[in-house]
């Protein structure tokens, strides 16, 4: 099988590539292709979150199919797959090996015997190996899988079940074993983060993983990505800003601010608590503050909606990602009257999103003039003699890019590596700047 040649996509969120990282770690006695019509083995990591990704994650089983090779082996695998498991085996005689967020590890057995299979219980990685892709110096560390909120649009629950933690040796082991091949900044991920460990009556697991990745030589630089508002506390924050490695970044989507909103969606958190987090977040020394809005959930009005969007232009957020609410069965929301018509979702989601640009925007133009560090990626789209690269306390894919002019160095500089920088200007959206190596 050495000569067999894989073609796979991972769709959705960071959690997905984690798992598709360690079905290629599975698979690596194929070889990879970006050709789906050479490929041998087809597989994509499907999302089940919403609408939007539901109907990408079947467009692309759908065109894939179009364009590979006879006799080739089509995988759908991951949320959408569990989600929709007997549905889509119904409707999708295109697909030839169907499986779901447990057998991520299995994926060689199941190629071998060619048929689909639906474990009961999601994958937690346990000394998995994983080919990470991307970046030669970052990587993503999954926390644990499903989820204790009741959140009333979220589906993940109904799939993936309730919060399933790993405990703190099996990520000490993964990230020293990650640290041993040159990674040395890593974002650790779950459904709900600021929850790790909770299932198993620890009620503070992230100030021991912060204490515990703190010892591993060879971390530089880290972040915690998903903070749900009401499992975080002053004294985690307090943690993380004591932290020499973990960087004062804080990705907490609060999804809404108004109260009665808060309460319908089910967040276990109003309006001043939720204050109360992002205020001490925000005057935190280097403090990074990303959020999530959700617009147009049932029974929003338009007092609602214009709160959240002065909230939103007020605050001081670095970064705001906006959804438009996405009607799912199994959740309780879908159950709800006074649903919003799709036209006034749209044109809220617009709104907003409007408000976002801004925002991102007065956050770069802060950066101007700041000495900071950051870490070359490789070249730009842009121009030849410009460099990709990152702020050090950014996530990667998320929070931007910085041009680096190569030229205006005396020596050539190295990919993965931090430099000290100066920010010099804003083009666009993109920040330029300096790298001091003297």
């Amino acid at each position: 099988m050495t000569n067999n040649k894989l073609h796979i996509v991972s769709l959705g969120c960071t959690k997905n590539l984690v798992d598709t990282e360690v079905m290629m770690g599975k698979l690596q006695n194929f070889e990879l292709t970006d050709n789906q019509e050479e490929a041998d083995v087809i597989i994509v990591n499907t999302c089940g979150f919403i609408d939007a990704a539901k109907q990408e994650s079947i467009n692309t089983v759908l065109n894939l199919h179009e364009a590979r090779k006879e006799d080739s082996v089509l995988v759908m695998a991951g949320c959408l797959s569990e989600r929709y498991k007997e549905e889509l085996a119904a409707d999708m005689p295109e697909v030839d090996i169907f499986t779901g967020v447990g057998d991520y590890d299995r994926i060689d057995e199941l190629l071998s015997e060619k048929k689909s299979r639906f474990s009961d219980k999601v994958f937690l990685i346990d000394g998995a190996e994983r080919v990470v892709t991307g970046s030669s110096y970052h990587a993503y560390i999954k926390l644990s899988e499903g989820c204790n909120q009741t959140c009333s649009f979220c589906a993940i629950p109904s799939f993936k079940g309730k919060l399933n933690s790993r405990n703190l040796d099996s990520i000490a082991k993964e990230v020293e074993g990650l640290v041993t091949k040159g990674y040395f900044d890593f974002s650790f991920v779950s459904q709900d983060s600021s929850s790790y460990l909770r299932d198993q009556n620890i009620k503070d697991g992230l100030s021991l993983l912060i204490q515990r990745i703190e010892l591993i030589e060879g971390v530089k630089s880290a972040r915690i990505l998903y903070l749900y508002p009401s499992t975080t506390t002053i004294s985690l924050l307090k943690n993380i800003a004591k932290s020499e490695i973990f960087h004062n970044y804080f990705d907490m989507p609060i999804q809404h601010i108004n109260d009665d909103m808060l309460r319908i969606m089910k967040r276990g958190f109003g309006k001043n608590k939720t204050l109360e987090l992002l205020d001490f977040m925000r005057a935190l020394p280097n403090s990074f503050v990303r959020t999530s809005f959700i617009v147009g959930h049932p029974q929003e009005t338009p007092e609602m909606f214009e709160e959240m969007c002065e909230f939103a232009e007020q605050f001081g957020f670095d970064r705001i990602n906006v959804f438009s609410y996405s009607d799912e069965e199994t959740t309780p929301a879908h159950e709800m009257s006074h649903k919003i018509s799709a036209d006034v979702i749209a044109l809220r989601a617009e709104m907003l999103g409007a408000i976002s640009s801004e925002v991102m925007q007065k956050s770069l133009l802060n950066e101007i003039g700041k000495e900071i560090e950051l870490v070359i990626d490789g070249e730009s789209d842009e121009h030849e003699s410009l460099l990709s690269a990152r702020k050090l306390l950014w996530a990667p894919e998320i929070d931007g890019e910085i041009y680096v002019n190569d030229k205006t160095s005396d020596e050539e500089l190295e990919f993965g590596v931090i430099y000290k920088a100066k920010v010099t200007e804003l083009i666009g959206t993109i920040l330029t700047a300096t790298v001091d190596n003297a």
